[in-house]
């Protein structure tokens, strides 16, 4: 005999109000000799497996185990509040069914979607918003049930077409929703007696309802202090599909208790050894969701690589994450630091960090002083520039109106040579680079240049009269006419004497990694931990396996660091880098440090990969007619190498540093195609990001049929995982990579980012 137990209280879609997925208490148990039992909703089951009525006693002592469960009935079936009948499992469902049935909370309230809830608000005073209703808006709303593919100008149109006056009008990519705002109720009652359930593409009703403000969009609205310190409010603002609240201002509950410090170090309360226990955790997060994304991309019929079956065996992990290791330095660290020219909450001109971003409708700047990844000497250059601000007849940038003059200040620092405890950092600060960005349009020339002078003269008066005096070498200016303060890499700049009588100095720093000089021009980039950073190469190093016969590949490679500190470990080092800068930096660099084997290429990365990755990774050495091998790589200066030499190599090794991107697929599909590059190591300040590469990079092909890509039809509003499983699935016939290991490196205390490490052959 065989025992089962039946739940009387069927699987039904809304969650249990504790939150508890087990079986209710009140369940039957019976015994049958039937090998495949069904269950009965209305009765139970008898010894034949047959269905019978229940007795009067059953009945009564189901009841009676109903009234012991505290939570028998207090919630509504979905399945009656979508259609408004009971649902299949009858009287044995452990939801209500109706008003009549449903009853109280332990907590002396009601299911809030039932009358009785709503009849208390409304004696309360309160307003009860419908399932459908989004928000109490009179003027803002959402148009429901329009063609998903329709552009803001096709609803737009609609409207024109309807007749139909309106404020503004736009649609959200993807979804079958649009959102209007009006002037006045008068244009609402309009829209809703000419649209409302008229049938439009799709053939389904129309809807208009009230529009929800998003979560962080309740309590705040996009404002700023103006240069004449009044409030400026922006046009009901309507972003991604959420209308601003009206009734809130930028020191609100969502500034409410907000510093610089909460926003640029988030984790600056918590021990160090508590943050490094928490980006651990977070960083095996990601390894999980690697190998489940990897598991899911595998396409139907291949066999799963060894390294995905393996993961169970390591808690479901793609690779063994091998720790984290320190930085030296724990405060002060960060070697350039972007500060933002902007008001205070008091409209104070200010120089500092932004207390939110744009999209949360937060413009206020605070200043850095609290700041503990932030050197004493970059605060105290902000000071200065916010005090020549107080009086400087130019005005700030305002971000709601896109005008004014003055932007940004970023502050580079460098470190002379050898090792460095916190305790004399900053003494052993050598050099500093100021660069100021400046919006010249509409301003007058000779009038910027008399104000240029002024500020040089301020900031020369502060590294001066400081003591000890600051460290001053050169100051820039760049001219950047975009919305936001990132500026493009080709964007002006200009050098500016820090004495009348002497020419501008080179817009230059130095600095040192592993006692290698390193120049930094003002916009190339260059890791912003100098210590943490060398840990970080010499681990790469270490597990790239380098040696005299080894072809380094050094991908995104900014100024050239990573190479260079590696180059005397391997027989050549190729350097891919877009900006123009860096790379200048990079040869001048491998110049002043005796270093002749190191070629760097100045484009992007997808555009030269394949080509490179063809020209050294060819089986037969050059033809003997001296002419130079066909490639579609630019002929950079290369060190005095015949090419008959480039191509003897047995190792040959990447090393990838992408920005926060991560790599762009035409560069992980060079990497991943061409089978000579046995090893890859990959350096990412995004683990989500390198998520995303390693799932093209070690996930089987499909080896789709031409014609038969299933990969089509993507959707952009997907996330970076989902969209590198597709993509995936249409890789070219090749062998996959395999993550063999990780190590986390902190090069950012006090914040939730890090380094993460992973090494990947085949």
């Amino acid at each position: 005999m065989a025992t089962e137990t039946l739940n009387t209280a069927a699987n039904e879609s809304p969650p249990n109000i504790t939150g508890d997925t087990n079986p209710p208490e009140n369940c039957v148990t019976v015994s049958h000799s039937s090998p495949d039992p069904k269950p009965n909703p209305s009765g139970v089951v008898d010894e034949q497996g047959e269905k019978r009525k229940r007795s009067e006693f059953e009945t009564e002592t189901d009841e009676k185990t109903a009234s012991v469960n505290l939570l028998w009935k207090t919630s509504l079936c979905s399945h009656f509040r979508r259609t408004g009948a009971a649902c299949s499992h009858g009287e044995t469902c452990k939801y209500a069914h109706g008003e009549e049935e449903l009853r109280i909370r332990p907590d002396n309230t009601w299911d809030p979607t039932s009358d009785k809830a709503k009849k208390l608000q409304l004696e309360k005073g309160g307003k009860v918003k419908h399932s459908e209703e989004c928000s109490d808006s009179v003027l803002d709303k959402c148009f429901v049930n329009i063609p998903v593919k329709w552009s803001s100008g096709e609803l737009q149109s609609f409207l024109n077409d309807q007749g139909v006056e309106y404020k503004s009008a736009r649609t959200k990519h993807g979804m079958f929703v649009g959102f209007v705002s009006f002037e006045t109720v008068e244009q609402v009652k309009t829209a809703v007696e000419k649209l409302q359930g008229k049938p439009i593409g799709s053939k389904k009703p129309l809807k208009i309802v009230d529009a929800v403000p998003r979560s962080f969009e309740r309590n705040v609205k996009p404002s700023l202090v103006s240069n004449n310190q009044d409030t400026l409010e922006s046009d009901d603002m309507i972003e991604d599909g959420g209308l601003v609240n009206e009734d809130s201002t930028p020191g609100s509950s969502v500034m409410k208790g907000r510093s610089a410090r909460d926003v640029v170090t988030s984790l600056a309360d918590m021990s160090y050894a508590d943050q490094l226990e928490l980006k651990k955790k977070n960083i095996t997060q990601t390894l999980r969701k690697l190998a489940q994304h990897a598991r899911k991309a595998c396409p139907h019929g291949v066999t799963q690589p060894d390294w995905i079956v393996k993961s169970r065996e390591i808690g479901g992990l793609a690779c063994k994450l091998e720790g984290i290791i320190e930085s030296p330095l724990v405060n002060g660290y960060r070697n350039k630091c972007e500060f933002t020219v902007g008001h205070s909450l008091q409209g104070k001109p200010t120089v500092g960090f932004s207390l939110g971003n744009f999209r949360e409708g937060v413009t206020a700047v605070e200043e850095p002083l609290d700041c503990p990844n932030a050197s004493r000497i970059s605060c105290k250059y902000a000071e200065a520039f916010q005090n020549f601000l107080q009086n400087s007849t130019f005005p700030i940038w305002d971000r709601m109106t896109n005008t004014g003059f003055w932007r940004q200040l970023t502050v580079r620092e460098g470190r002379r040579q050898g090792n460095i405890s916190e305790a004399d950092n900053e003494s052993n600060i050598a050099e500093v680079l100021l660069m100021v960005q400046i919006s010249s349009t509409g301003f007058d020339s000779e009038a910027i240049n008399v104000e240029l002078e002024k500020m040089a003269e301020a900031f020369v008066a502060t590294a001066s009269t400081n003591s000890p005096s600051l460290p001053l070498t050169a100051l820039v200016v760049q001219d950047h006419q975009g919305i936001s303060n990132v500026a493009p890499a080709d964007a002006p700049l200009r050098s500016l004497p820090l004495i009348k009588s002497e020419a501008a100095a080179e817009a230059m720093i130095q600095d040192y990694i592993n006692n290698l000089r390193f120049f930094i021009s003002p916009t190339a980039f260059f890791q912003v931990n100098t210590l943490a950073a060398e840990k970080l190469y010499a681990l790469a190093g270490d597990w790239a396996c380098l040696g005299p016969n080894t072809l380094l590949f050094d991908v995104c490679c900014g100024t050239g660091t990573i190479g260079l500190t590696l180059a005397n470990r391997v027989g050549m080092v190729v350097g891919i880098e877009m900006n123009a800068s860096a790379v200048a930096d990079a040869n001048r660099n491998a110049e002043i440090n005796g270093i002749n084997n190191c070629r760097f290429v100045c484009s992007k990365a997808e555009d030269v990969m394949g080509s490179l990755l063809k020209e050294y990774l060819t089986k037969e050495p050059a033809s003997n007619s001296g002419k130079e091998e066909e490639t579609s790589a630019p002929k950079d200066k290369s060190p005095d190498t015949e090419d008959s030499k480039m191509h003897h190599f047995d190792n040959v090794v990447a090393i990838v540093d992408p920005p926060r991107a991560g790599l762009h697929p035409t560069v992980i599909k060079a990497l991943r195609t061409h089978s000579g590059l046995k090893r890859l190591v990959y350096i990412s300040c995004n683990p989500e990001s390198l998520m995303a590469n390693a799932i093209e990079l070690c996930t089987p092909s499909a080896n789709l049929e031409k014609g038969n890509n299933k990969t089509r039809g993507w959707n952009r509003n997907k996330t970076p995982a989902s969209l590198a499983r597709q993509r995936a699935k249409s890789m070219p016939a090749s062998d996959p990579f395999q993550p063999v290991k990780a190590m986390a490196v902190d090069l950012f205390p006090h914040t939730p980012h890090c380094e993460l490490v992973m090494l990947l052959e085949r």
